[in-house]
């Protein structure tokens, strides 16, 4: 089952549920927030408060994406309670991709990256029994709501950017009871656009880096994650694909397990802030930048996954450089 937002004929939210090829309008629901707040409230899965609506008109999905009324599968009615995070170096293959960014590695441990340290300790403790706690990722903030793009729209960089790369990742959607207990609503494609030039650097730049927009949906996997995903990200320049890659996800493809990235997520208080919401994304081993692929303004995004929906295309502009500092002034 999958979970999306659009704009009605009217130019109202509207909840989507997608059974197979058939997506139709849920009734009496006006956001999907709204429906995992009813679901948490009635001690109810997704999937069974969902079955207690009505199906109403259907929809052309790809259509709605054509004509840009695909919204975010989720949002938070004030932005500053959506917190976009994420993970690195969870991906079997991620630190290989790393490590072409940063210094290359030599065999001694005295003279390995710290991507690479920080990998091995993922193989050797990221994947611990169930309940028990493993080594704790990388991890990452980008931002709050309001670095949240709808699928269709432009992840733009910033003036002061020095690159700006897509990363195709999956993405947990979470939501957090009144109790503060943190509630997966299910997965998503995402593009964890980042500055990987700025990166590149110095690895204490990663955090400078990664504050940038991001993407995600457009469609919201209900249920488990597969064990194996198998997609792929595709960049296209004046309407021809420039680059093109397979990317893999699940936890067949990860040197972590998701329950071990989720606990170090919500082993803050800060993150179980009751009715937050969450977008965190998991990492990949594959982006264009470790194949020499510089993105331009006007270049176009797409992601796409078997059993995600609609893919999710994204275009990426610049704004022009600046020379004058920001000015703080004084009260």
């Amino acid at each position: 089952m999958l979970i999306s937002q659009i704009l009605d004929d009217a130019g109202n939210v509207a909840v989507v549920i997608r059974n197979g090829s058939e997506a139709s309008i849920l009734e009496g629901v006006v956001s999907t927030y709204d429906l995992v707040q009813e679901a948490i409230g009635k001690g109810q899965s997704l999937a069974e408060c969902i079955r207690s609506h009505t199906l109403g008109a259907s929809v052309d999905l790809e259509k709605l994406a054509e004509e840009k009324r695909l919204l975010l599968p989720i949002h938070h009615p004030d932005t500053a309670h959506m917190h976009l995070t994420g993970t690195g170096l969870t991906h079997l293959g991620s630190a290989a991709t790393r490590d072409s960014m940063h210094a290359k590695a030599k065999d001694d441990d005295a003279n390995l990256t710290d991507s690479m340290k920080m990998f091995r300790m993922g193989l050797e403790a990221g994947r611990p029994e169930a309940g028990k706690i493993g080594v704790q990722p990388e991890w990452f903030y980008k931002g709050n709501g309001n670095m949240a793009v709808a699928p269709g729209g432009d992840l733009e960089s910033p003036a002061f950017c020095e690159d700006g790369g897509e990363e195709p990742e999956i993405a947990g959607i979470y939501v957090v009871a009144d109790d503060g207990t943190p509630f997966r609503v299910g997965f998503a494609l995402s593009n964890e656009f980042s500055d990987h030039v700025m990166e590149r650097q110095n690895y204490l730049f990663l955090a400078h880096s990664k504050l940038r927009p991001a993407s995600f949906g457009p469609e919201l996997l209900v249920g488990d994650l597969p064990e194996k995903v198998e997609g792929t990200s595709r960049i296209y320049r004046d309407g021809s694909v420039l680059w093109e890659k397979p990317f893999l996800s699940g936890e067949a493809n990860m040197s972590h397990t998701l329950a071990n990235l989720e606990h170090h997520h919500f082993k803050y208080d800060i993150f179980c802030q009751p009715g937050d919401v969450h977008v965190h994304m998991f990492g990949t081993a594959t982006l264009s930048f470790a194949d020499g692929i510089s993105c331009k303004d006007g270049d176009e995004v797409e992601i796409s996954a078997p059993g995600f929906g609609v893919p999710l295309k994204n275009r990426l502009t610049f704004k022009p450089a600046e020379t004058a500092a920001t000015r703080v002034k004084v009260l």
